[in-house]
């Protein structure tokens, strides 16, 4: 679950980086992008589902796997109307995904669980935080992967990847095509 000290911190890095230009506000929505946010999301999740049933590269797995959660999260982002610039645009997404998204999400999911007040209210706290929170855990395995890990744990660490890309596109599909129909209602 993202502690507090980590959503603060994403509280402070966005100030900053909407400052140095790193995110900046849209002014007019291009559906396009969105579009090609969403392809791209699509086809990285499509390579690491074929690398992984294959056993040809659990590297690979990670990384494409963490890539389609990478582009819906900046697909979600831009429909909010929102674009993360080129430098260190992992940790700005990351941020403005805890700072921008994780609220839609603890929203959109307390209407999937609407008739358990107290407990939905809870674990849709939980399951935003654990889906954003995956999104920093892919961020930072694929790193580590490449250098301190053998065979059998790559397989597993990337089977792992690939379940929780699957699961965070699909809520952030979600969240993309509310923005999108309440974008579109009030042209």
């Amino acid at each position: 679950m993202l502690d507090e000290k980590r959503i603060k911190e994403a509280e402070k890095n966005i100030k900053r980086y909407l400052e140095e230009g790193l995110l900046k506000k849209v002014k007019e929505h291009n559906e396009n992008i969105i579009k090609i946010f969403k392809k791209d999301s699509e086809e990285s999740l499509k390579v690491a589902e074929l690398l992984s049933k294959n056993d040809l590269s659990w590297l690979w797995t990670v990384v494409c796997s963490y890539y389609s959660m990478f582009y819906i999260s900046n697909a979600v982002l831009y429909s909010l109307g929102y674009k993360v610039g080129a430098k260190i645009a992992h940790k700005v997404t990351s941020d403005a995904l805890i700072f921008y998204v994780r609220k839609k999400l603890k929203e959109r999911l307390l209407v999937d669980f609407e008739t358990a007040k107290e407990e939905a209210l809870e674990l849709a706290g939980v399951k935003a935080d654990e889906l954003i929170e995956s999104f920093d855990f892919e961020r930072l395995k694929r790193s580590k992967f490449q250098y301190e890990m053998t065979e059998p744990i790559k397989k597993t660490k990337a089977e792992t990847s690939l379940n929780r890309a699957k699961k965070f596109i699909f809520e952030m599909e979600k969240i993309l095509l509310k923005s999108i129909i309440f974008n579109f209602m009030n042209i």
